[in-house]
Formats: C-alpha cells, structure tokens, sequence
C-alpha cells in the first residue's frame, strides 16, 4: 500500500466512523431512561395523526394563548441604536437597544463572525441567558461569572452570528417583582411569560433586520431562566426553527414556572390542565432538545420526549426530537454543549 492510499484509506475510515458517531449521538437523544422516577407525570394525550394535526394545533395554542394573553397586533418600529462596537478576536460585538413597544426598549449584544458569511448569510441563534446579575453580558463574553456559560462566543467559534437580549426583569430601578408589575400595569391581561414570549418575538425581529443573517436558519438556545424562554420562543414564533432546552425544568412541576415573572400561582389550582408536552408539540417538526443535569431537569424529562415523539415521526421529522441528561447539575458541561451544537448544526445547516 502506497503512503497516498494508506492515508487515503484512513481518512475514510475516519470519516465512516464520525458518521457513524453522529449517528449514533442521534439515537441516543431518543433513549429512554432504564427506570423512571417514581414521580413522573401523567401526561395528557396528544393527538398523533398528522392528517389532522392542524386543527389540534390550533386548539392547543388557543388555550395556551388564552393563558398568557394576546400579543400586539400591530408591532413598534425597532429603531435600533448602536451604542458601542467592539472588535474581538474571532468576531465584532455590538451592543444595540431597540424597542419593544412603544417606549418600552430593551438591550443586548449582536456577535458577527468575522470570516465571509457562507452563501445566503450566516446561521443565527438568539441565546436567552440564565438568572445571572451579569444577565446578557454574560453569553457575550463581557462579564463572566462562569466560562460554561458564555454561550455566545461558544457559537460564534462554530460559525453562527448571535443576539444576546437582556431579560426584562433586569430592567434598572426594581427587582423580579418590580418590572413584572410594570408590564402587568400595562397590560392586565398578560402573565410575566407573556413578556418573556413578546421579548423573544421581537428579537426575532431584530436579527431578520440584519441583512448578514440567513432568515431560515435560525435557531435560540436557553440555559434555566434562558431554556424557559427558548422554549416559548419556538412553541409560539415559527421563524425559530430549533431551541435547545437547557436545565429549564420542562415539566410545570420541575422547577418554579409558579413564579410571578412566569406562569404564577394559578398554575397550582385544581383541573389546571395544560403542561409543557402541548409546547413541545407546538414546535414539531421544528429541532427541540433538552439537556438536563438532574437538577431542575431529570429523567422524567422522557416522558416529555416520548408524548411527542409519535407526532415527530409522523410528520417526518424523528431526529429533530431528543434529550440528554449530563447528570453533571444545574450546568453547561462540554458534553452538553457538544450535543447542544451538533443538534443545532443537524437544524440549522445541514438541511
């Protein structure tokens, strides 16, 4: 065997086994825990046949949008003002305001690779950020209390383009309860998520005004506060085409979704019947993955992921399903964040 061949052979070898391994990370997105918590919940029954998904869909949105309240029907003029730009090693990171509504703004930082974008424009991930004083700083590399969570300069080094938004409830001059009264005094008829899901409507709108991205390869990613945010984002905007979920607390019992800046107390009252398998189900066939770490999510996260993985196959889309417990805790760890992105890849660039 001549040297071109022997590294002509290896290399294919090489290359078989890497798809194999893909396909492989795949498969084991979909695997069910070997025994599940005794405390699992019983979820409801999703409708299944693809033939008449639609018009369940739209019931289950119905009930949900009856929960959070009806969005804006007309929207603000963004008005974008950029108030900084910097140039870093890999990319550049504006920080950007613009409005929510009217007279109501929000802030965050916008990191563009600084290579070429590929043809018709840079794949994008809006990145919602975890309850952290540093709040969007943080994913954008600026004020960093933890390094596994700098998810934006994560993403960027693998070629995406990425917004930053600040949360609302770090708004200056209250606290969490604060800024909720706020939005509530000005729109009665809305839940904290309600802001939560407007603010992601409107960072989606954000990043279609920049002429650098690709409008069909956009993606969000989440992390505690952060994952409770992506997963509305995808449930109710459709120009999200993949969120990862990341130690959110999927189901309503896993984590404090009774909190005022969430869902609130009438989430505890007797027959409340909604949870988070109808949002899950709102997103198909559109990439949704959970990470979690046994600590606000855990291995009853499967029976989120198997109320709707029937659907998934019906409508053709099996491997844009899965989870993932690191069983590392409430964090980011390089095995998450490795599944996270080949997730988003196989979303977002590769179909």
């Amino acid at each position: 065997m001549t040297r071109q061949q022997f590294i002509a052979t290896v290399g294919f070898q090489f290359i078989a086994c890497f798809i194999l391994a893909l396909h492989a990370k795949a498969a084991d997105l979909q695997k069910a825990p070997e025994k599940m918590p005794v405390n699992t919940p019983q979820l409801s029954a999703l409708m299944t046949d693809a033939a008449d998904w639609g018009q369940r869909r739209e019931q289950i949105r119905a009930e949900w949008m009856t929960l959070l309240g009806p969005l804006p029907k007309e929207r603000a003029p963004l008005n974008p003002k950029i108030l900084k730009k910097e140039v870093l090693t890999d990319c550049t990171r504006e920080y950007i305001t613009y409005q929510i509504e009217d007279g109501v703004s929000t802030d965050g930082y916008w990191l563009v690779p600084k290579a070429a974008p590929p043809a018709g424009g840079f794949p994008v991930v809006v990145v919602f950020h975890p309850t952290t004083k540093s709040q969007a700083k943080e994913p954008a590399g600026i004020e960093v209390e933890r390094p596994d969570r700098v998810h934006g300069l994560q993403l960027i080094a693998r070629g995406y383009a990425v917004w930053c938004p600040r949360c609302y409830i770090f708004d200056e001059g209250a606290d969490y309860k604060g800024n909720v009264a706020k939005v509530l005094a000005r729109h009665p008829d809305w839940l904290g998520m309600t802001r939560l899901l407007y603010d992601a409507v409107r960072a989606a709108d954000f990043v279609e005004s920049r002429p650098e991205i690709n409008k069909e390869r956009m993606g969000c990613f989440g992390h505690s506060l952060g994952a409770k945010e992506a997963l509305y984002a995808a449930a109710f905007d459709l120009r999200y085409k993949a969120a990862v979920f990341s130690e959110g607390g999927i189901g309503l019992s896993f984590s404090n979704w009774e909190a005022v800046w969430y869902l609130g107390e009438g989430i505890k009252k007797p027959g409340f019947g909604l949870d988070h398998h109808q949002l899950m189900a709102l997103i198909a066939p559109r990439g949704f993955l959970i990470l979690a770490g046994n600590s606000a999510d855990d291995d009853r996260c499967w029976a989120y992921v198997d109320a709707v993985r029937p659907l998934y196959k019906q409508l053709g889309a099996s491997d844009k399903i899965g989870w993932y417990n690191h069983e590392l805790g409430h964090t980011y760890p390089p095995d998450a964040q490795r599944v996270a992105e080949e997730f988003l890849e196989r979303c977002l660039k590769l179909n």
